[in-house]
Protein backbone atom coordinates (compact mmCIF):
# COMPACT_ATOMS: atom_id res chain seq x y z
CA UNK A 1 0.00 0.00 0.00
CA UNK A 2 1.48 3.30 -1.04
CA UNK A 3 -0.71 5.33 1.36
CA UNK A 4 -0.34 4.85 5.10
CA UNK A 5 -3.98 5.81 5.73
CA UNK A 6 -5.17 2.85 3.65
CA UNK A 7 -3.16 0.51 5.83
CA UNK A 8 -3.68 1.97 9.30
CA UNK A 9 -6.13 4.88 9.09
CA UNK A 10 -9.48 3.13 9.46
CA UNK A 11 -12.29 3.88 11.88
CA UNK A 12 -12.88 1.64 14.89
CA UNK A 13 -15.54 -0.67 13.31
CA UNK A 14 -13.23 -1.51 10.41
CA UNK A 15 -10.25 -2.05 12.72
CA UNK A 16 -12.30 -4.44 14.87
CA UNK A 17 -13.51 -6.31 11.77
CA UNK A 18 -9.99 -6.60 10.37
CA UNK A 19 -8.60 -7.80 13.68
CA UNK A 20 -11.29 -10.44 14.15
CA UNK A 21 -10.98 -11.66 10.56
CA UNK A 22 -7.21 -11.93 10.79
CA UNK A 23 -7.49 -13.80 14.10
CA UNK A 24 -9.91 -16.36 12.66
CA UNK A 25 -8.23 -16.80 9.27
CA UNK A 26 -4.64 -16.33 10.43
CA UNK A 27 -4.10 -14.37 7.22
CA UNK A 28 -3.40 -10.62 6.94
CA UNK A 29 -6.29 -8.50 5.70
CA UNK A 30 -6.24 -7.96 1.94
CA UNK A 31 -5.46 -4.56 0.46
CA UNK A 32 -8.85 -4.50 -1.33
CA UNK A 33 -11.09 -4.20 1.77
CA UNK A 34 -8.51 -1.93 3.36
CA UNK A 35 -8.94 0.53 0.49
CA UNK A 36 -12.70 0.13 0.04
CA UNK A 37 -13.49 0.37 3.76
CA UNK A 38 -11.39 3.47 4.26
CA UNK A 39 -13.81 6.40 4.54
CA UNK A 40 -16.80 4.40 3.27
CA UNK A 41 -19.00 7.49 3.33
CA UNK A 42 -16.91 9.04 0.55
CA UNK A 43 -16.65 6.05 -1.76
CA UNK A 44 -16.55 2.52 -0.40
CA UNK A 45 -20.10 2.03 0.90
CA UNK A 46 -21.82 2.83 -2.40
CA UNK A 47 -19.15 1.04 -4.39
CA UNK A 48 -19.35 -2.16 -2.35
CA UNK A 49 -23.12 -2.29 -2.86
CA UNK A 50 -22.60 -1.88 -6.60
CA UNK A 51 -20.00 -4.63 -6.57
CA UNK A 52 -22.18 -7.14 -4.72
CA UNK A 53 -25.08 -6.56 -7.11
CA UNK A 54 -22.89 -6.77 -10.21
CA UNK A 55 -21.05 -9.92 -9.13
CA UNK A 56 -23.68 -11.94 -7.29
CA UNK A 57 -27.06 -10.25 -7.80
CA UNK A 58 -29.65 -11.43 -10.34
CA UNK A 59 -28.04 -11.51 -13.78
CA UNK A 60 -28.06 -12.97 -17.27
CA UNK A 61 -24.56 -14.21 -16.42
CA UNK A 62 -23.52 -17.04 -14.13
CA UNK A 63 -21.17 -16.24 -11.26
CA UNK A 64 -18.34 -17.94 -13.14
CA UNK A 65 -19.02 -15.90 -16.27
CA UNK A 66 -18.94 -12.70 -14.25
CA UNK A 67 -15.59 -13.70 -12.77
CA UNK A 68 -14.39 -14.36 -16.32
CA UNK A 69 -15.51 -10.86 -17.35
CA UNK A 70 -13.75 -9.42 -14.29
CA UNK A 71 -10.51 -11.19 -15.20
CA UNK A 72 -10.72 -10.02 -18.82
CA UNK A 73 -11.14 -6.41 -17.64
CA UNK A 74 -8.17 -6.81 -15.28
CA UNK A 75 -5.99 -8.22 -18.03
CA UNK A 76 -6.98 -5.40 -20.39
CA UNK A 77 -6.02 -2.79 -17.78
CA UNK A 78 -2.82 -4.66 -16.88
CA UNK A 79 -3.69 -5.31 -13.24
CA UNK A 80 -1.90 -8.54 -12.23
CA UNK A 81 -3.27 -8.42 -8.67
CA UNK A 82 -6.87 -8.57 -9.90
CA UNK A 83 -6.18 -10.96 -12.78
CA UNK A 84 -4.68 -13.56 -10.43
CA UNK A 85 -7.50 -13.06 -7.92
CA UNK A 86 -10.23 -13.61 -10.49
CA UNK A 87 -8.48 -16.59 -12.01
CA UNK A 88 -8.87 -18.21 -8.59
CA UNK A 89 -12.49 -17.03 -8.34
CA UNK A 90 -13.33 -18.54 -11.72
CA UNK A 91 -12.43 -21.95 -10.30
CA UNK A 92 -14.55 -21.35 -7.19
CA UNK A 93 -17.58 -19.93 -9.03
CA UNK A 94 -17.52 -22.34 -11.97
CA UNK A 95 -15.25 -22.12 -15.01
CA UNK A 96 -17.50 -21.15 -17.96
CA UNK A 97 -15.21 -22.74 -20.57
CA UNK A 98 -16.03 -23.46 -23.31
CA UNK A 99 -17.48 -19.97 -23.54
CA UNK A 100 -21.03 -19.60 -24.81
CA UNK A 101 -21.36 -17.25 -27.82
CA UNK A 102 -22.98 -14.51 -25.74
CA UNK A 103 -19.92 -14.31 -23.47
CA UNK A 104 -17.60 -14.09 -26.47
CA UNK A 105 -19.76 -11.25 -27.82
CA UNK A 106 -19.76 -9.49 -24.44
CA UNK A 107 -15.96 -9.61 -24.27
CA UNK A 108 -15.73 -8.01 -27.71
CA UNK A 109 -18.31 -5.37 -26.76
CA UNK A 110 -16.45 -4.40 -23.58
CA UNK A 111 -13.12 -4.29 -25.36
CA UNK A 112 -13.97 -2.09 -28.33
CA UNK A 113 -17.59 -1.01 -27.73
CA UNK A 114 -18.87 -1.97 -31.18
CA UNK A 115 -22.62 -2.23 -31.78
CA UNK A 116 -23.88 -5.50 -30.36
CA UNK A 117 -26.86 -7.77 -30.77
CA UNK A 118 -26.51 -9.10 -27.23
CA UNK A 119 -29.75 -9.26 -25.23
CA UNK A 120 -30.09 -5.99 -23.35
CA UNK A 121 -29.88 -7.58 -19.90
CA UNK A 122 -26.72 -9.42 -20.96
CA UNK A 123 -25.04 -6.25 -22.24
CA UNK A 124 -25.97 -4.22 -19.15
CA UNK A 125 -24.90 -7.00 -16.78
CA UNK A 126 -21.52 -7.24 -18.49
CA UNK A 127 -21.14 -3.46 -18.32
CA UNK A 128 -21.85 -3.49 -14.59
CA UNK A 129 -19.06 -6.02 -14.00
CA UNK A 130 -16.67 -4.09 -16.22
CA UNK A 131 -17.48 -0.81 -14.47
CA UNK A 132 -16.68 -2.20 -11.03
CA UNK A 133 -13.35 -3.66 -12.05
CA UNK A 134 -12.27 -0.73 -14.13
CA UNK A 135 -12.34 1.20 -10.86
CA UNK A 136 -10.73 -1.54 -8.74
CA UNK A 137 -7.99 -2.23 -11.30
CA UNK A 138 -6.90 1.40 -11.35
CA UNK A 139 -6.90 1.64 -7.56
CA UNK A 140 -4.99 -1.64 -7.24
CA UNK A 141 -2.32 -0.46 -9.67
CA UNK A 142 -2.02 3.05 -8.26
CA UNK A 143 -1.89 1.95 -4.63
CA UNK A 144 0.23 -1.12 -5.39
CA UNK A 145 -2.02 -3.83 -3.96
CA UNK A 146 -0.02 -6.96 -3.10
CA UNK A 147 -0.99 -10.56 -2.45
CA UNK A 148 0.61 -11.83 0.74
CA UNK A 149 0.98 -15.47 1.82
CA UNK A 150 -2.40 -17.14 2.32
CA UNK A 151 -4.46 -14.20 1.07
CA UNK A 152 -5.36 -15.54 -2.36
CA UNK A 153 -7.23 -18.64 -1.26
CA UNK A 154 -8.60 -17.15 1.98
CA UNK A 155 -9.76 -13.91 0.38
CA UNK A 156 -11.33 -15.44 -2.71
CA UNK A 157 -13.20 -18.05 -0.69
CA UNK A 158 -14.61 -15.34 1.56
CA UNK A 159 -15.67 -13.19 -1.40
CA UNK A 160 -17.39 -16.15 -3.04
CA UNK A 161 -19.00 -17.41 0.15
CA UNK A 162 -20.43 -14.05 1.19
CA UNK A 163 -21.32 -12.86 -2.31
CA UNK A 164 -18.98 -9.87 -2.20
CA UNK A 165 -20.98 -8.42 0.71
CA UNK A 166 -19.53 -6.91 3.86
CA UNK A 167 -21.36 -6.39 7.18
CA UNK A 168 -23.66 -3.39 7.19
CA UNK A 169 -22.03 -1.95 10.31
CA UNK A 170 -19.02 -1.31 8.07
CA UNK A 171 -20.81 0.16 5.07
CA UNK A 172 -24.01 1.68 6.45
CA UNK A 173 -27.55 1.37 5.05
CA UNK A 174 -28.70 1.95 1.51
CA UNK A 175 -28.30 0.48 -1.94
CA UNK A 176 -25.57 1.73 -4.21
CA UNK A 177 -26.24 3.03 -7.72
CA UNK A 178 -23.90 4.44 -10.33
CA UNK A 179 -25.71 7.78 -10.04
CA UNK A 180 -25.08 7.84 -6.29
CA UNK A 181 -21.44 6.88 -6.75
CA UNK A 182 -21.06 9.73 -9.25
CA UNK A 183 -22.57 12.15 -6.75
CA UNK A 184 -20.56 10.90 -3.76
CA UNK A 185 -17.18 10.94 -5.47
CA UNK A 186 -17.54 13.97 -7.73
CA UNK A 187 -20.04 16.27 -6.01
CA UNK A 188 -20.31 15.69 -2.24
CA UNK A 189 -18.18 17.62 0.27
CA UNK A 190 -14.77 16.04 0.94
CA UNK A 191 -11.18 17.03 1.70
CA UNK A 192 -10.70 18.21 -1.87
CA UNK A 193 -12.94 20.64 -3.79
CA UNK A 194 -15.54 19.06 -6.05
CA UNK A 195 -14.04 21.06 -8.94
CA UNK A 196 -10.71 19.29 -8.48
CA UNK A 197 -12.33 15.86 -8.33
CA UNK A 198 -14.32 16.54 -11.49
CA UNK A 199 -11.11 17.65 -13.20
CA UNK A 200 -9.39 14.46 -12.02
CA UNK A 201 -12.28 12.41 -13.37
CA UNK A 202 -11.60 13.98 -16.77
CA UNK A 203 -7.85 13.34 -16.43
CA UNK A 204 -6.89 16.97 -15.88
CA UNK A 205 -5.48 17.30 -12.36
CA UNK A 206 -2.04 17.42 -10.74
CA UNK A 207 -0.01 17.46 -13.91
CA UNK A 208 -0.13 14.07 -15.58
CA UNK A 209 -1.13 12.12 -12.47
CA UNK A 210 -4.91 11.89 -13.01
CA UNK A 211 -4.45 11.16 -16.71
CA UNK A 212 -2.01 8.36 -15.90
CA UNK A 213 -4.42 6.82 -13.39
CA UNK A 214 -7.09 6.87 -16.09
CA UNK A 215 -5.04 5.68 -19.05
CA UNK A 216 -2.07 3.69 -17.69
CA UNK A 217 -2.42 3.14 -13.94
CA UNK A 218 0.14 0.32 -14.08
CA UNK A 219 2.79 2.98 -14.71
CA UNK A 220 2.28 4.77 -11.37
CA UNK A 221 5.34 4.30 -9.16
CA UNK A 222 6.35 4.80 -5.54
CA UNK A 223 8.22 7.91 -6.65
CA UNK A 224 5.05 9.37 -8.19
CA UNK A 225 3.19 9.03 -4.89
CA UNK A 226 6.18 10.32 -2.90
CA UNK A 227 6.26 13.48 -5.04
CA UNK A 228 2.55 14.06 -4.47
CA UNK A 229 3.05 13.73 -0.71
CA UNK A 230 5.30 16.77 -0.77
CA UNK A 231 2.34 19.03 -1.55
CA UNK A 232 -0.78 17.02 -0.68
CA UNK A 233 -2.17 15.00 2.20
CA UNK A 234 -2.81 11.29 1.81
CA UNK A 235 -6.57 11.92 1.99
CA UNK A 236 -6.27 14.33 -0.92
CA UNK A 237 -4.26 11.79 -2.92
CA UNK A 238 -6.86 9.12 -2.14
CA UNK A 239 -9.75 11.31 -3.28
CA UNK A 240 -8.12 12.45 -6.51
CA UNK A 241 -7.10 8.88 -7.37
CA UNK A 242 -10.62 7.57 -6.72
CA UNK A 243 -12.10 10.39 -8.79
CA UNK A 244 -9.78 9.64 -11.72
CA UNK A 245 -10.54 5.91 -11.55
CA UNK A 246 -14.28 6.44 -11.30
CA UNK A 247 -14.21 9.04 -14.07
CA UNK A 248 -12.51 6.66 -16.50
CA UNK A 249 -14.97 3.88 -15.66
CA UNK A 250 -17.92 6.26 -16.07
CA UNK A 251 -16.72 7.38 -19.48
CA UNK A 252 -16.59 3.78 -20.71
CA UNK A 253 -19.95 2.97 -19.11
CA UNK A 254 -21.73 6.08 -20.43
CA UNK A 255 -20.39 5.52 -23.96
CA UNK A 256 -21.57 1.92 -23.91
CA UNK A 257 -25.03 2.84 -22.67
CA UNK A 258 -25.37 5.33 -25.54
CA UNK A 259 -24.49 2.55 -27.98
CA UNK A 260 -27.27 0.51 -26.38
CA UNK A 261 -29.68 3.39 -27.01
CA UNK A 262 -29.92 4.89 -23.51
Amino acid sequence: MRLTVLDRGHRLPARVFFGFTELVSRVPMSDVPKALLYRPDFFGAVFLDLTAKAMRGPSFWTAGEREYLARATSERLRCPFCAVTHTELIELAGDPSPLRPELVAALAFLDDLPPTDLPRDAAVGALDVSFVFQVVNRLANTFDFQLRPGQLKSGTRSLHRFGYRFPRFLTGPGEGTIAELRRAVLEAPAHTPAELRRAAAAGDAWGTFAATVREASHRITDDDIARLRQDHTEDEIFEVTVAAAVGAALDHYDTARKILGD
